[in-house]
């Protein structure tokens, strides 16, 4: 079976896989595509004979809104990590930060982050960022379809964005902050929606537990 799951914040997507093997007691359970720990939103779950199904899932088009928090960098590019620079944030409005964000639409290439799990010569990243360790990673194809501000507010900046397989909201938060002349991290991150599948039809982890107790009484 395919399921649209919402992935709480704090959990890993290997987290909400294992939750889902002991609720179903299935062998073969899987994801379709990694949400970080610190990002929520829409994980697509497949079970048994499905799991075969997800990289279909991995590689379709996803939905996100972010707050990017200018003016501090950390090594994960995220708010799970250690601040490494920080810098003044200049003053903007509504219409300069627009155009920034107008400016990454499109086809481009992107490095996909240390702290992440891609695999590099069977190793995942995060696990070689973790003994403090940097390899080279060759640039990513990805494609930007939308991206448009929601609102901001002082040193934060909220924003939607519909992108390719392969991207990273937060690289994309990192360079809007360059953009922006200054240095920035993702403090929110909601994945809205993978392919079909949207936030307004997925199940929190609790309603697909208590649905599963009642379809095996």
């Amino acid at each position: 079976m395919i399921y649209n799951v919402y992935k709480p914040a704090g959990w890993s997507s290997f987290d909400v896989v294992k939750k889902i093997r002991n609720i179903t007691k299935e062998k073969k359970v899987g994801h379709g595509g990694t949400l970080d720990p610190f990002a929520e939103g829409v994980l697509i779950i497949g079970t048994g004979k499905d799991t075969k199904t997800l990289q279909q899932y991995t590689n379709t088009d996803k939905s996100y809104k972010a707050v990017l928090k200018l003016g501090e960098l950390t090594d994960t590019l995220d708010k799970e990590g250690t601040i490494t620079k920080i810098k003044p944030v200049p003053d903007l409005n509504a219409e300069e930060i627009a155009t920034v964000l107008n400016s990454f639409r499109g086809l481009q290439t992107q490095i996909p982050p240390m702290y992440s799990a891609k695999k590099i010569k069977g190793k995942r990243l995060y696990l070689l960022a973790r003994q403090n360790l940097e390899i080279p990673r060759e640039p990513v194809s990805i494609n930007i379809y939308s991206i448009r501000l929601i609102d901001f507010n002082n040193s934060e900046i909220k924003f939607s964005a519909i992108v390719s397989k392969g991207t990273y909201i937060r690289v994309l938060g990192q360079d809007i902050a360059l953009k922006l002349g200054t240095v920035g991290h993702l403090i929110s991150l909601i994945r809205t929606k993978v392919g079909d599948f949207n936030y307004k039809n997925s199940q929190s982890i609790q309603n697909f537990q208590e649905k599963w107790k009642l379809t095996t009484i």
